[in-house]
Order: structure tokens, then sequence, then C-alpha cells
């Protein structure tokens, strides 16, 4: 079996996450993001370019939990896919196109944080004792 992958995009928030409703009432997270380039000189090094900037969404529980903990300025990973849509303006049909993110986290390579596990509830002795003795159901049958 193959590895199941999706399309992946790192960048920077580049402006503050803004939580809407869809027509069917489902909430949608809308953030202006910013995608960091780079050309490989001929002796190795990297020259910075100017960055991309591009829209993000996200739907459903994910948006509500994007708005309340991305801020402008973090840099975060997503994975999602591209949707690809046209608006009108002034007349005229214009292409667009915004990276829908199924998933999203701050980045590890450039972000400090702690995490927040819950805590794991340990079985006492006499429950131990008790989950072990077979339960006399029969499996399979």
């Amino acid at each position: 079996m193959s590895i199941p992958t999706q399309m992946s995009l790192a960048g920077f928030v580049a402006s503050d996450p803004q939580l809407t409703a869809t027509r069917d009432d489902v909430a949608r997270c809308y953030m202006r993001i910013g995608v960091e380039h780079s050309r490989r000189e001929l002796d190795g090094r990297f020259t910075p370019l100017e960055p991309s900037y591009h829209d993000l969404v996200l739907y459903g529980a994910s948006a509500e939990r994007a708005v309340a903990r991305f801020r402008r300025g973090d840099n975060f990973v997503a994975s999602g896919y591209i949707h690809e849509y046209e608006v009108e303006r002034n007349g005229k049909s214009v292409p667009r196109e915004e990276f829908v993110a199924r998933r999203i986290g701050h980045d590890t390579a450039r972000t400090r944080y702690s995490v927040d596990r819950p805590q794991v509830r340990r079985a006492e002795p006499a429950e131990q004792d008790r989950s072990a003795q077979p339960t006399g159901r029969a499996v399979g049958l």
C-alpha cells in the first residue's frame, strides 16, 4: 500500500484570521498568507526574494481552532488542496485561487511552543487485575 499524501504549503500569516460562515452555516476561516522565496546563487548561498501572497481558507472545527490559535506573523505548515474559481470584476471574469487547508499547525522549525497533553489516567492495581481476568464471553461466534 502506498503512503497517502496531500499537497502541503509552508508560509506565514500575513493578515489577522477572519471567522465567517458559509451559506450552509459552516464556520469558515480566511487569512491572507505569505510564502517566502529565495534564489540559489552559484556559490551556494541563497538570496531572499520578495514573498508571494495568497488566500488560505479552512472550514468547520478546523476554522474555529485556527482563528483562536493563529495571529499575524505566525509561521505555519498546512496540507490541503488548491481551489480555482472565477470572480466577476468590472464586467470581466477573473481567475482566482485559494489554498483550502484540511490541516494546519505552527511550523516547528520556526516556532517555540509547548504541548498541552491530556493527563493519562493510570489504572489502579485492583482495576488492572480485573481487566486481566477473562470475561467469559465467546469471541467470533
